[in-house]
């Protein structure tokens, strides 16, 4: 097992014990939106999985695991690494759960829902979600969780909802878009995650 994947299985591992609070925002999101199938796999990536994929940050702090971090034989390009590694299955989770839930949601309302628009769901929730892990990241690694995390958390958020409400964007607006989230998404959180290697405040410490 590379150096990447096990930072991001410490990540799993640190984040299992608060498992049950995410499985309650999911359950309240779901509940809240589930006359509205099309709207409930964004708003989980949108509210939930960022939520998520911040623990570990927010419990390094409390535990003082960057201490760890740094006894143990990683290099720091691997412990940021890991870190959006982690990200990244966090959203496949959330996909899953989410896609599951739509297509459930949307057969008890008797909604049409086929592969074309839970392909562009799916895209869109894509995008929202590297928005929020490219912004979030690098404040983290770079400020730590406890002096940024109200920003880390509002930032993202209002620009995707700017983004929203200026463009007056929906599913079938961004139809024609769909295809380039994907590459978009992926471009974004790679120059995130080297940024936040750049910015990471203990390799600084050490140059």
């Amino acid at each position: 097992m590379s150096a990447v994947a096990r930072v991001a299985l410490l990540d799993l591992r640190t984040v299992a014990p608060y498992r049950r609070q995410g499985l309650l925002m999911l359950f309240i999101v779901t509940v809240l939106l589930s006359t509205r199938p099309t709207v409930v796999l964004p708003a989980l990536v949108l509210l939930v999985a960022p939520s998520v994929v911040a623990y570990p940050f927010n419990i390094a702090d409390k535990a003082g695991l960057e201490t760890l971090y740094a006894v143990l034989p990683l290099r720091r390009r691997a412990v940021v690494y890991g870190h959006y590694v982690w990200a990244l299955g966090a959203f496949l989770i959330t996909g899953a759960l989410g896609t599951a839930l739509t297509l459930i949601l949307a057969r008890a309302e008797s909604k049409p829902f086929g592969a074309h628009t839970l392909g562009a769901v799916l895209a869109v929730s894509w995008g929202m979600f590297a928005v929020n892990v490219a912004v979030q990241f690098p404040l983290f690694i770079r400020f730590g969780y406890t002096r940024v995390s109200v920003l880390a958390t509002v930032l993202p958020l209002a620009l995707v909802m700017m983004a929203v409400i200026k463009l007056n964007l929906s599913v079938a607006a961004l139809a024609d878009w769909v295809p380039m989230l994907w590459p978009l998404g992926a471009a974004l959180i790679a120059g995130s995650a080297v940024v936040a290697l750049i910015l990471d405040r203990r390799t600084l410490q050490i140059l």
